[in-house]
Parts: structure tokens; sequence; C-alpha cells
């Protein structure tokens, strides 16, 4: 077990938890009413990428990013986690594309349920939070997403949260600079 690894989940968690209060925040048309307790706060700040502790990615993702050498076999490793870890974790857009056995039906991609698109979201923006750039995420979007397979309505609705997260986003930049 490494330290610097331990630490990287810790704040990576951290991180999608800040994004998911800003959008709860600043956006709360995205956020489901439920008056038994919203079950979205468990999911994206506890439940968030519970895998990754499991030993068959745990140990894997150790090795090919804090372990030095990115062998063959590491290199490997962390492919098969990477594997395990996008079809366990229902956030990741992979999970949704379906790949048929029979040609002819090709790859289909499911509509994703929108609080897994929420928890997409604030996965891909823990990333600028850890950089200090809150706008990355949208140079990364606009970098990834003709190779990001997505469903209509899918795709629809990421685009439509970006668009208002960066909205949201310039006024407070434009507010705090006056």
């Amino acid at each position: 077990m490494s330290k610097q690894y331990d630490k990287y989940l810790i704040q990576h968690k951290a991180n999608v938890a800040k994004g998911f209060e800003w959008i709860k925040a600043n956006l709360p048309q995205y956020i489901p009413m439920n008056p038994l307790g919203n079950d979205l706060d468990w999911q994206i700040e506890i439940n968030h990428d519970y895998s990754k502790n499991r030993p068959e990615e745990y140990d894997a993702y150790d090795a090919y990013f804090y372990g030095g050498k990115q062998s063959f076999f590491v290199t490997k490793a962390f492919n098969k986690a990477w594997l395990l870890h996008i079809h366990s974790n229902p956030h990741h857009w992979q999970y949704w594309v379906l790949i048929n056995d029979d040609p002819s039906e090709g790859t289909i991609c499911i509509e994703i349920p929108f609080n897994y698109i929420l928890e997409m979201i604030c996965d891909w923006w823990a990333f600028s939070w850890a950089s200090g750039n809150l706008m990355e995420i949208f140079d990364w979007y606009d970098e990834h997403k003709a190779y990001i397979q997505m469903a209509d309505i899918s795709r629809s609705a990421v685009e439509d949260i970006l668009f208002n997260m960066r909205k949201k986003l310039e006024e407070q930049s434009s507010t705090k600079s006056i």
C-alpha cells in the first residue's frame, strides 16, 4: 500500500464532493428532490470510486501510478484494473456502452441515469479542483467529446449541465472582479 496513492484517493473523493456541493449550491435545479433524503449525497460524496479499494484495482493502480517503472506487466495489470473499474462504477460513460456479439447489432449507447451523469461530471471536474482551475473541465470535454460515446439524451444532459456550470462560473468570476 502506498501513502501517495492513499492520499490521491482521499483528495480525489474530496474534490468530487466539492464539485457536487458546488452544483448543489449553484445549480440546484439539477438536484432531484427526495423527501426522504438525498441518495445522491451518499452516492457521490461517500460511495464514489468504492471499488478502487479492492485489491484487484488498488494494487494495479498503485503500481502503475506510484510504483516507478511501468513495465509490460504493470501496464497489463492496470488495464485489467481499469476495465474492472469502469464496469463496477456506473458513473463512467464506458459502463453504458454495449458492444454486441453480433456485428450487425454493433455498439449501442444506453441512456445514462441522471444521478450517474451528475457523478460523472463531478468525477471529471475533480481534476479541475485539484489543479485549481475550475474552467479546465470545459477544455477537457471539448477535446474528448468526439471520442466519448453516449446516447443522445445523455449527451444533451451532460452538455446542458456543463453549459450552465460555465455560465455560473463566468458570472461568479465577473462579480468577483468588480
